[in-house]
């Protein structure tokens, strides 16, 4: 279970720490990909082969379902914890999250996601603004 907010950075060379209380999980290898809202996704190779198998089964005959596909299963790469448990990035996938010196790693369950600081923040200060909104809309769906 990945939970949790953490501050790092990216070097030069474009890779970044994973937190050390994740390292374990991901020992074995991990997927990055495009995510939602900007971010990229971090997945365990389980977690992603019951992601990729859900996508799979959504119709190619319909254009959100081909978009989606195309977001989250063209954008993926495999990647390895090296020594220092870093991750390298690879340069279209930090285009996309516009993702700068400063990122945040936030865990989300089954999940990473990578966030340049900045836009993280400020998701961080809507949700929170609109915290009461978005738990009575949550209730409404019986959470």
């Amino acid at each position: 279970m990945f939970i949790g907010e953490y501050k790092h950075t990216i070097d030069p060379k474009n890779r970044m720490a994973i937190p050390s209380k994740f390292q374990g999980q991901l020992e074995s290898g991990a997927i990055i990909t495009r995510g939602l809202d900007n971010c990229l996704f971090i997945f365990t190779n389980e977690e992603w082969k019951r992601v990729a198998d859900q996508i799979k089964q959504q119709s190619f005959t319909t254009a959100n379902a081909r978009a989606f596909s195309r977001l989250m299963l063209a954008g993926a790469m495999d990647v390895k914890l090296d020594n220092q448990g870093r991750i390298l990035i690879p340069g279209y996938l930090s285009e996309y999250a516009k993702l700068g010196q400063k990122v945040v790693v936030a865990g989300l369950y089954d999940r990473l996601e990578v966030w340049n600081e900045n836009a993280w923040e400020k998701y961080k200060k809507d949700t929170e603004s609109n915290a009461n909104d978005i738990a009575e809309h949550m209730s409404n769906l019986g959470i």
